[in-house]
């Protein structure tokens, strides 16, 4: 039965007036996007309470209608900790991250749940270090965390590979004895792996009594990316006997794992797997693994001929990768032709200048790498300078 249907019947059998009735009718016009039949839902409710109004509050965030939503929110008689989480919410659901902020301010009272939404809000909005700054409030206002709020916080830790403050987490989780969750453990694998400790990421893993999709796809790119190409491909084969079916990220994870290692023929195999035995139709990321892959192992060739058979438009992060490759076994001419796709698709990217600079030098060609230098100078293009990072207490410097 279509929501319009359902609604007719409510105002047939007199039901219009029940506030519970009215929220659940708010919040299904909202997923179907009808903002016009929410307000007229919320007009027809003779007795508006708190509920009904925080109600079309979300539904209008939802929306993405925040000026609607603040209206409402100002004109509402009364507003409990629900109404004001739900502002905050739906600012940051709406990349107004900073609106959020000042709303959960301006909060008299705050609950596990306002400062979590906080805290995860700053997380999704790559802002770590505000995440973690917020979480040490909390804990000086004496809020509890739990389990969702680790989660969010390892998260943080994660983003900005902040070892030592995901250690304290770590630690402080033992401490309050927060239920094993798999989320909150999950997110432990991930921060450890992320941060550089991965045989501390393979300690928690291992004691995990349960496991999920995602806590196997952060072991594997955790392996991946520590250039554990074998252990990864261990951890794959497993999660397929424990029954649990991979998805795009777990092959993006293995497939990544192969070029790192040197795996072609593995890769392939894997690659090929992927429509033919799990159902999942390869896409642009998985294509640029492999062109990765072939690239590493020196075979240009193949990486030229996969990116030609592509289903689709190849974009700047496969032609990086061969351009890279090119750069690695002096490729000259196939250089040159990545370098102008690039181009094409983002102009003055400084891989193209410093990689055929690399090259040219290395064949003593000095004029075409001197004309490359002058180039980058007028353009104003760099070079990407190494960097690492440097921890003290929970600050990266």
């Amino acid at each position: 039965m279509a929501l319009d249907q359902i609604h007719a019947l409510v105002v047939r059998l007199a039901l219009s007036s029940s506030v519970f009735v009215g929220s659940a009718l708010i919040k299904g016009y909202a997923n179907t996007g009808d903002q016009i039949a929410l307000s007229r839902v919320f007009d027809e409710i003779p007795m508006k309470d708190v509920s009904s109004s925080n109600a079309l509050v979300s539904s209008y965030m939802e929306l993405g209608c925040t000026h609607e939503a603040q209206r409402v929110f100002d004109v509402m008689l009364e507003r409990n900790i629900v109404s004001w989480t739900s502002l905050v919410s739906g600012y940051i659901n709406n990349k107004r991250i900073n609106k959020a902020r000042s709303v959960f301010d301006k909060m008299r009272e705050r609950n596990v749940v306002s400062w979590t939404v906080m805290i995860s809000g700053y997380v999704k909005n790559q802002k770590f270090m505000d995440a973690l700054d917020l979480f040490l409030l909390m804990l000086k206002s004496g809020a509890l965390p739990n389990h969702f709020t680790f989660s969010s916080v390892l998260d943080a830790c994660a983003g900005c590979s902040s070892l030592i403050m995901g250690q304290q987490v770590h630690s402080s989780i033992l401490k309050l004895g927060t239920p094993e969750d798999v989320i909150m453990s999950t997110s432990l694998v991930d921060m450890y792996a992320k941060c550089g400790d991965i045989e501390a990421a393979f300690c928690v893993f291992g004691f995990m009594p349960r496991k999920n999709l995602v806590t196997w796809n952060s072991i594997i790119g955790g392996s991946a990316r520590h250039g554990l190409a074998t252990r990864a491909l261990d951890k794959f084969e497993r999660m397929i006997k424990c029954g649990v079916r991979p998805d795009e990220v777990t092959f993006v994870n293995v497939l990544s794992a192969c070029g790192h290692g040197g795996m072609v023929e593995k890769g392939e195999k894997l690659f090929n797997s992927m429509k033919a035995k799990f159902g999942i139709e390869p896409n642009v990321e998985h294509y640029a693994c492999m062109v990765d892959l072939y690239a590493r192992a020196g075979n240009l060739e193949e990486a030229e001929k996969l990116i030609q058979w592509m289903p689709f438009q190849p974009d700047v992060v496969i032609w990086v990768a061969l351009l890279g490759a090119c750069g690695l076994h002096s490729s000259l001419q196939l250089g040159e032709f990545a370098a102008k796709e690039i181009e094409k698709l983002r102009n003055d990217h400084p891989a193209i200048y410093s990689t055929l600079s690399k090259i040219h030098g290395e064949r003593g060609v000095w004029d075409s790498v001197l004309e490359f230098r002058k180039i980058m100078k007028e353009k104003h293009i760099q070079k990407q300078i190494a960097g690492s990072w440097v921890e003290s207490q929970y600050r990266i410097r």
